[in-house]
């Protein structure tokens, strides 16, 4: 407690405070120059050469006394933080505690994060070089990864520059340095995340749910383009076929990837503006075959609803276990009613599901009645960079809001994936489908070609409740009301 209050006095009063022995000390100190100076002064003071002598020994006095006091203060220690209660301003400026929230945050948004990819010279000096043409921009480094390469090495920065840095500024000082291939595009905080821990969290949602693969694919690798390809035929006059098998191993060919399926297939990744490495092909194969060693596998949670009547129903994820179920839905379905969903042969439908029905494409929706009968089916499609949805409802249970329903659960499920948009086809005259999309109280964009109608709806917006909606019964009730939006 003592000390406490003499770091308070001396803060306040800005004088040091002494202890009574370092008087007593300097006191002694002084008698004793007294003595020895008297002593001088009696031996020869007073000889021939006595003042010339006294004169020349103070000139030599005051020459050491001015040193000291130069030497002093160009060398002179800081004080102590505990005497004087305050920090060295290097401190000062970096330390956090010093900045008010609202200064903090006005600190932040003057820096812009980058992402930024460029080869250099597998020679030492050559990253050394580059930092310090970065550093000349006040440009700080948050992160770095390492893609060793055959000519080279591929440097991943995750950059803080300051706001009136532009991006060409950053690429041409590197290029000074002997960056060459340099890309580099804006960032946000979810790059702040290491590596490591972002490859681990995409292994987990990989291993929870088969249908995650693509996305976790996508996260990893960034903008790119994703298709699952089988390699038996695929037309229905089987004249078209699919690619050729890949090894096990995969195949690497710049800007492209090739992987081998879990169900034994190609997963094909192109991503033109940007060449992978190996180190992005080997984590990628990695994700597939964990993936492979798992199998088929969806959550299994469920969701019971009230319809307006009082029946209930079982909402649920589905998977290739529900093919013999969908297929008894089929026949149970008009031929318009299949006709509007998969708009071709109605005698084909089947040979959809299997797909459709696939984790390793989407995910799928099966609405249960209490008998354990699906009714309606609503399907979440990666169709490359984009995201489809499409709904089935058996006619004896159409116009109780289901389809909205579905609809509803299959865009909240596309927001969580990281969609930007999802689009539905359909026909022209299906107006029920068209009311059910505007039901989403989204943003919608409409294309018509040939009695096909494609509506796109922007995910990013809230999703919207409809008017007059209470309860589950009545949302259910009022969405049916709309039309046959179970019969897309």
């Amino acid at each position: 407690m003592s000390r406490d209050l003499s770091d308070v006095t001396r803060a306040k009063d800005g004088r040091p405070v002494h202890h009574w022995r370092r008087d007593v000390i300097a006191l002694a100190a002084l008698c004793t120059a007294v003595a020895v100076a008297d002593t001088v002064v009696d031996l020869i003071g007073y000889g021939p050469d006595g003042p010339t002598l006294l004169l020349a020994s103070a000139a030599v006095l005051v020459g050491t006394a001015g040193f000291h006091s130069w030497w002093a203060r160009r060398h002179g220690h800081a004080p102590p933080t505990a005497d004087t209660g305050a920090r060295p301003r290097s401190e000062e400026r970096a330390g956090p505690s010093d900045q008010s929230p609202d200064e903090a945050a006005t600190v932040s948004e003057e820096g812009t994060l980058w992402r930024m990819r460029t080869t250099v010279q597998d020679e030492p000096g050559s990253l050394a070089t580059l930092c310090t043409a970065l550093a000349g921009l006040r440009v700080d480094i948050l992160s770095l990864q390492t893609h060793p390469l055959a000519e080279g090495t591929v440097d991943e920065f995750l950059l803080r520059a300051p706001g009136g840095i532009a991006a060409a500024e950053i690429t041409r000082a590197v290029s000074v340095a002997g960056g060459s291939g340099t890309w580099i595009e804006r960032a946000d905080a979810h790059d702040l995340v290491d590596a490591p821990t972002r490859v681990l969290g995409l292994a987990t949602r990989t291993a929870l749910d088969a249908a995650e693969l693509p996305l976790a694919l996508r996260q990893l690798l960034g903008r790119c383009t994703i298709r699952s390809l089988p390699v038996a035929p695929v037309a229905p006059d089987g004249g078209g076929r699919g690619p050729e098998p890949v090894p096990v191993e995969g195949a690497l060919e710049d800007t492209v990837m090739r992987l081998r399926a879990p169900e034994g297939g190609v997963i094909t990744v192109e991503r033109p503006y940007l060449p992978f490495t190996p180190t992005e092909f080997a984590r990628a194969r990695a994700l597939v075959e964990l993936d492979a060693r798992l199998g088929p596998r969806v959550p299994r949670s469920q969701d019971v609803l009230t319809l307006p009547e009082g029946n209930d129903i079982t909402v649920r994820r589905a998977d290739t276990g529900d093919l013999e179920a969908a297929r008894e839905m089929h026949e149970r379905c008009s031929t318009r009613t299949l006709g509007m969903r998969y708009h071709g042969p109605v005698g084909d439908a089947d040979r959809y599901l299997d797909h459709l029905l696939s984790p390793r494409f989407g995910r799928t929706l099966a609405v249960q009645t209490a008998s354990g009968r699906i009714v309606g089916l609503g399907h979440l499609l990666w169709d490359g960079d984009e995201t489809e949805i499409a709904l089935l409802v058996e006619d004896a249970w159409q116009r109780r809001g289901i389809g909205s329903e579905l609809l509803r659960r299959l865009v909240g499920m596309a927001v969580e994936a990281g969609c930007e948009s999802v689009y539905a086809v359909t026909q022209s005259s299906n107006t029920g489908m068209v009311a059910a999309m505007r039901g989403l109280g989204l943003p919608l964009d409409y294309q018509i070609e040939e009695g096909t109608l494609v509506i796109t709806a922007r995910v990013g917006a809230p999703l919207g409740e409809p008017e007059g909606a209470v309860g589950v019964g009545e949302r259910l009730s009022g969405a049916g009301e709309s039309g046959r939006a179970e019969a897309p």
